[in-house]
């Protein structure tokens, strides 16, 4: 016996890969597929850290242009000047309401109407959910959705950045989806209990749907953060332009975003308009960088969940 032992731990790398079914084609296309992500990955994490790096340089080195895979010259004075326009603050102020309270009251009614079309005692359900797809095909177009807003007394209102984008056929999908997965016995015990549909729905469903409740609200928060169209179609008045519209202006009108700020590139040196720019896109996207990773873990889970039963 110990020499079959001795045998088995002297067995060359080749035999070990035989013996456990990987065949050296297998290896290849792994080794493959590790060096064409690699690479992908680096071709889309790049353009981001070059802004970065050259948000952190001198004016010298990003008017000679070329790669930024660390700062030349560093400093900080661009993000002491972006901090010194007072649109960012309201820009800020404007983005994290909308964002906050769409992405809660969204998962909330996404929810509650994924719900009742997932029982197929409603009445009518099945009209009613193609009412839901006929929107994912159809829509009444920029100019009627403008005229809506505008009779319904929103424009240069905050709640026309968030009513909108509310309840979205797609999502309604997904966690009736969901919904549909989970076993019909635990609502039953609870009706035998005399519980109703409401107190069931959020002492029961809700709790065990978290991974499809977080898959959501992370696509409602990115969809809300990244919205500048809103604002630029119904926001008139410059301080309640959410962040994304004020970055837009200051990319578009560096010069004139500042001058009407009250700050002058010209007085520094190390100040460019194409720092400044560079400085604006990571102040409006690190935040919504920082909460990705948290709600991650639930991303794939969630929307996994929600297409095991349709």
């Amino acid at each position: 016996m110990s020499t079959l032992l001795d045998t088995s731990v002297t067995l060359s790398p080749q035999k070990k890969m035989l013996r456990v079914g990987v065949s050296k084609s297998e290896k290849i296309f792994a080794w493959f597929n590790y060096c064409f992500f690699v690479i992908l990955c680096f071709v889309m994490t790049y353009p981001f850290w070059h802004v970065i790096m050259m948000s952190l340089s001198s004016s010298e080195a990003t008017l000679k242009g070329g790669l930024f895979l660390w700062p030349k010259g560093f400093n900080l004075d661009v993000y002491v000047q972006v901090f010194k326009n007072p649109q960012i603050y309201t820009g800020y102020q404007t983005t994290l309401m909308v964002t906050i309270s769409g992405t809660i009251f969204g998962v909330l009614f996404t929810a509650a109407t994924a719900y009742s079309l997932s029982k197929k005692y409603l009445p009518f359900s099945s009209v009613l959910m193609l009412l839901v797809l006929f929107t994912m095909i159809f829509n009444g177009g920029m100019i009627p959705n403008y005229l809506l807003i505008k009779n319904l007394g929103l424009i240069n209102n905050r709640l026309a950045l968030i009513l909108p984008g509310l309840i979205n056929a797609f999502n309604v999908i997904i966690m009736k989806t969901f919904f549909l997965s989970l076993p019909s016995s635990l609502e039953e015990s609870a009706k035998i209990d005399g519980a109703n549909d409401v107190y069931i729905f959020v002492t029961i469903v809700l709790p065990l749907s978290k991974a499809v409740l977080a898959t959501i609200a992370l696509f409602m928060a990115v969809g809300y953060w990244n919205d500048f169209f809103s604002t630029v179609l119904y926001i008139n008045v410059g301080e309640k332009w959410s962040m994304q519209a004020v970055l837009r202006f200051m990319i578009t009108n560096t010069a004139q975003a500042f001058a009407r700020a009250g700050v002058s590139v010209q007085d520094y040196t190390n100040v460019t308009e194409a720092t400044i720019k560079a400085g604006s896109i990571v102040v409006a996207t690190v935040p919504i960088l920082i909460v990705y990773p948290f709600l991650q873990k639930y991303f794939v889970k969630g929307v996994m969940l929600g297409s095991v039963k349709g």
